[in-house]
């Protein structure tokens, strides 16, 4: 591989038809990305040596890369479609399987995410014969027709490096701007085939019930969250998104594949299993890769070891965790490891699986539900004193886990919030705390949310965490960036991003809450300071004391005292300052120390959020694909 190249690989071009007489027609060329362009070349197969160079694409003309849907009847070897467009159009390219175009879909994004100019909208079909398939527009150059949605690893710009920027407010009493509503989310193509994951037991006549491992088909994707589909007996009704995968794709439908699962817990996990040669497959901290853990039993070892290996790809596009042992798919690739270790400190015996877990959360407890009937909640417990009132754990119709927020009069601007609370709801992420609906036909409101077991990671970190590794803290902190990304994807601002402010569920995974909420606070010792502007002192950054001026960026610099609180156990930010002090100290360049658990590389990223200029922090994309390498490194 060349030694500033990216990624290499063989792939199928597609002609690109400049003259709308030129027929197609299809190659396979050797593609090689850099950081400053793609090129491609003719290959010679027998001899796996690249020829003569035949075309390229610079990094910085690329405006959008996606998917493409695959034409009707494709051959086997052109079903994975991606595009790259740039200034002379589209660049089709097929891949050999969808983890390989994912890969590269995945990269590119990165690589161009500083890219001027980037696309809002794309085409999901092919231009074919001088029309565009999806629109049926007769310009190469007319724009897409679908919104394009930023997501992890998705177009992200940084807004720090872009010339256009909204000015600072011209007075610091002026409002900031108001959150924007969450974008439409791209749905399934309609009669797509899915197969249920979990179970879902309608709360209301409008819901179509889900059995695992049955098959539907979708109808129409309402939103990002909630589809409509039809059973095999004809039944039709609203289903969860998040609880079913598109039939024949994805690893979902392996037993050994764990979604949603970091390298600690998959630890948690198979060290519960205790069977030499238990094993599992979940994704890498690095988007698009993949990671074997492996559980061992030396004779007369009884505690046993982990072993992680990345999953790796040949610039053929084949797989292989040993090398001289590879294979075209993950799936035979697993096969074969569970016959012969070839390599592995043992071959792959046993499955362990987290299928059994409960469902993850969904936006809403069921399709359309926001106003929720109080009489439906049973109250359990008392989880705590929050800032707007009591928290107690609950069940919703005598079955949900839910956590309900008893909002004390006086200290919220009702209307304001119950106006926003639609907006919170649609917001949906794993580590996000999910916003399931309100009561507000009755005083006090109620605000009912996801339970999260637990509990407040500020007390998790004090008084459950013990001797932690420093992959379990870089771990938090990817959650949380993670959950951060996906607001900032959003144009959601938090204003209140804590330690207090994220919860813990039951395998360790960390939610951001109360996102949004700090707007409606009327009073509270923790948010005012000596001057009477409400903020999150301790959090807060120089433009929110100068202008409370709120804004993505403003989250950022709070991530970085949040990574401070992950990394010193829980420890009060500048606890031997007050208010009035932290305002003039930060003002004049103070700064929170290195934690002694922080290396100089974790100190970077947390210094990195406190630049005194918005402009030169990073965004949290960027963030969460540094976490994520860092992580990759530690594997």
């Amino acid at each position: 591989m060349m030694s500033d190249s990216i990624l290499e690989d063989i792939f199928i071009k597609r002609s690109q038809q400049k003259k709308k007489t030129s027929p197609l027609n299809f190659k396979e060329r050797l593609f090689i990305l850099t950081q400053e362009k793609i090129s491609y070349y003719d290959y010679d197969v027998e001899k796996g040596k690249k020829k003569a160079l035949k075309g390229t694409v610079e990094v910085d003309k690329i405006r959008c890369v996606e998917k493409v849907l695959p034409e009707e009847n494709a051959p086997i070897e052109r079903l994975y479609p991606f595009q790259i467009i740039y200034d002379e159009g589209p660049l089709y390219i097929f891949a050999k399987s969808d983890e390989v175009r994912r890969l590269w879909i995945h990269q590119l994004k990165h690589v161009v995410r500083f890219n001027k100019d980037l696309a809002q909208k794309y085409h999901p079909c092919f231009w074919v014969d001088g029309m565009w398939l999806c629109c049926q527009q007769g310009v190469k150059q007319a724009l897409g027709c679908q919104v394009l949605q930023p997501k992890n690893g998705g177009l992200l710009g940084n807004p720090s490096r872009r010339k256009s920027r909204k000015p600072l407010p011209p007075t610091p009493a002026e409002e900031p701007t108001p959150p924007q509503p969450p974008c439409p989310q791209l749905g399934p193509s309609s009669g797509m085939t899915v197969i249920a994951e979990y179970e879902y037991t309608p709360v209301n006549k409008q819901d179509l019930p889900l059995r695992p491992g049955e098959e539907y088909t979708v109808l129409e994707a309402v939103d990002a969250s909630w589809w409509r589909a039809r059973d095999k007996h004809g039944n039709e009704g609203y289903i969860p998104s998040n609880y079913v995968v598109e039939a024949g794709h994805g690893f979902e439908r392996f037993a050994w594949y764990c979604k949603n699962i970091n390298r600690s817990q998959a630890e948690n996990l198979l060290k519960a299993e205790n069977k030499d040669g238990g094993f599992l497959v979940r994704d890498s901290s690095k988007t698009g890769k993949y990671t074997v853990s492996l559980y061992a039993k030396a004779p007369g070892d009884p505690m046993g070891t982990c072993r992680h290996y990345n999953i790796c790809s040949t610039p053929q596009g084949q797989f292989y965790l040993a090398e001289k042992h590879n294979f075209s798919s993950i799936e035979e690739l697993i096969n074969y490891h569970q016959h012969n270790a070839a390599g592995l400190v043992s071959r792959l015996k046993h499955i362990v699986s987290n299928k059994a877990d409960k469902a993850p959360s969904r936006a809403g407890l069921g399709y359309g539900i926001w106003e929720i009937d109080p009489r439906d909640l049973t109250f359990l417990k008392e989880l705590g004193n929050g800032q707007f009132g009591v928290v107690k754990y609950g069940k919703w119709q005598g079955q949900h886990d839910v956590a309900i927020k008893m909002i004390k009069e006086g200290s919220m601007s009702e209307d304001d919030f119950i106006d926003e609370a639609k907006v919170m709801m649609k917001l949906h992420h794993q580590n996000l705390v999910q916003l399931y609906g309100v009561c507000t036909k009755q005083r006090p409101i109620y605000i009912v949310t996801e339970y999260l077991s637990n509990g407040c990671l500020l007390n998790h970190l004090r008084d459950s965490l013990k001797h932690p590794s420093p992959i379990q803290l870089l771990e938090m902190c990817k959650d949380v960036s993670e959950g951060m990304a996906y607001l900032e994807s959003k144009q959601y601002i938090h204003r209140d991003l804590a330690a207090r402010n994220c919860l813990v569920d039951s395998n360790g995974t960390i939610k951001v809450t109360d996102f949004g909420l700090s707007r409606y606070v009327l009073e509270d010792d923790e948010y005012t300071s000596s001057a009477g502007s409400k903020f999150p002192v301790r959090w807060s950054p120089p433009e929110v004391f100068l202008y409370c001026r709120f804004s993505s960026k403003s989250d950022i610099w709070a991530f970085g005292v949040l990574m401070w609180e992950i990394y010193t156990l829980g420890r009060m930010p500048y606890e031997r300052l007050s208010n009035t002090e932290i305002v003039e100290k930060i003002s004049t360049g103070l700064r929170l120390y290195r934690p002694q658990m922080a290396n100089d590389r974790i100190y970077t990223i947390m210094t990195s959020c406190w630049h005194e200029k918005p402009e030169e922090r990073p965004a949290f994309q960027d963030l969460v694909v540094t976490i994520q390498d860092l992580l990759y490194e530690l594997q």
